[in-house]
C-alpha cells in the first residue's frame, strides 16, 4: 500500500499515472470526488459480492459501482473545550471577530475536510457563500494542505477550532480518556462524507483489487474500521465500539450542493484568500 496524501492527492496521482497505473485500488475517493473520478476514467466499474446485504441503500457511491463506499461520516468543527474562547452556534457565529485567527480550514484543492467546508458553505448560504468567505477571512488561522496538517495543529494548541469529523472525538475519548475535544453540532445541518475504494482502470493485477474490494466491506475488515479510520464502518452489522456511542455525534440533517457549483466556488474562494 502507498499513501500519497488526502484524496484528492490520490486522484491526481491516479490521473497522472493513467496510460501506466501502479495501483490496483485507490481508496479514500469519496462522494465529492466522485464525478471528478469519472470523468477523469482511472476506474473501473466493480461491485463487490455481498454488497447488497451488507451495505444501506442510501450509502450506494454509485449506481455503476466505480467506488465501493467503505465508510461515513459527517464534517464538523471540533471545539477546545478548555479555551476561552466560546464555541460557536453556527457557521454565521465563526464570522464574529472573537474568532480571529482561531479557526483551522485545509485547502479544498488538496483536502475533502477542507472541500466538505466548503460545501458546507454552498449549502448553507446559496449564492451568498462568497460574502460569507470575505466575512471569514480574518478569522482562519491557516489553510493547511491537509488533514493530519491542520488536525496537528490543533491538537497542538495552536487554534481552538478545526474543520473535521464528528468521529474525531470519539478517537480522543477512547485513547486519550478525555472529552476535552468534542465535536460541534449545527442546527442548520452538516455535510456527509462517504469514502470509496475504486477498482483502477487498467491495473497489472485486476483480480487481486477485486478480492481486496471483496475484502472490504467484510465483517472483518469492517470491525477494525472504527478504531482505525475513525469513521463510522459502511457494513450495517457492525457492533460500533462504546466511544462512538458517547462521543461521536449524528447530524440531524445531512447537507448537499452541487459538485459544478462547488468546483466554482473552490476557485474563487482561493482567489479571494489570495488577496
Amino acid at each position: 500500500m502507498n499513501s500519497v496524501g488526502d484524496a484528492a492527492q490520490v486522484l491526481s496521482r491516479a490521473i497522472l499515472e493513467k496510460k501506466a497505473p501502479e495501483a490496483e485500488v485507490l481508496l479514500g475517493i469519496d462522494n465529492q470526488l466522485l464525478n471528478a473520478a469519472k470523468k477523469s476514467e482511472v476506474l473501473k466499474s466493480y461491485k463487490p459480492a455481498n454488497a447488497d446485504e451488507v451495505i444501506e441503500a442510501s450509502q450506494i457511491l454509485d449506481s455503476e459501482w466505480f467506488l465501493t463506499p467503505y465508510d461515513w461520516s459527517y464534517f464538523s468543527l471540533v471545539y477546545d473545550t478548555e479555551s476561552t474562547t466560546p464555541a460557536p452556534k453556527s457557521l454565521d457565529d465563526l464570522t464574529n471577530p472573537i474568532y480571529a485567527k482561531k479557526i483551522i480550514l485545509m485547502d479544498p484543492r488538496t483536502s475533502t475536510p477542507g472541500l466538505g467546508f466548503v460545501t458546507w458553505t454552498v449549502a448553507t448560504f446559496g449564492d451568498a457563500y462568497l460574502d460569507y468567505w470575505k466575512a471569514l477571512k480574518p478569522n482562519i488561522l491557516t489553510m493547511a494542505p491537509g488533514w493530519d496538517t491542520g488536525y496537528g495543529l490543533f491538537t497542538a494548541g495552536e487554534a481552538p477550532l478545526v474543520i473535521s469529523y464528528t468521529t474525531s472525538a470519539a478517537y480522543h475519548l477512547e485513547y486519550d480518556q478525555t472529552d476535552r475535544f468534542q465535536a460541534i453540532l449545527f442546527d442548520t445541518g452538516h455535510p456527509l462524507q462517504i469514502e470509496g475504494a475504486g477498482l483502477v482502470n487498467g491495473a497489472t493485477n485486476e483480480k487481486g483489487g477485486k478480492a481486496f474490494l471483496d475484502f472490504l466491506i467484510s465483517e472483518e475488515a469492517q470491525n477494525v474500521i472504527p478504531l482505525t479510520q475513525w469513521m463510522y464502518p459502511i457494513n450495517k452489522n457492525v457492533e460500533l465500539p462504546e466511544s462512538y456511542i458517547k462521543g461521536a455525534p449524528k447530524a440531524s440533517t445531512v447537507l448537499t450542493a452541487d459538485p459544478a457549483k462547488v468546483e466554482k466556488a473552490v476557485i474563487e474562494i482561493m482567489a479571494l484568500l489570495a488577496q
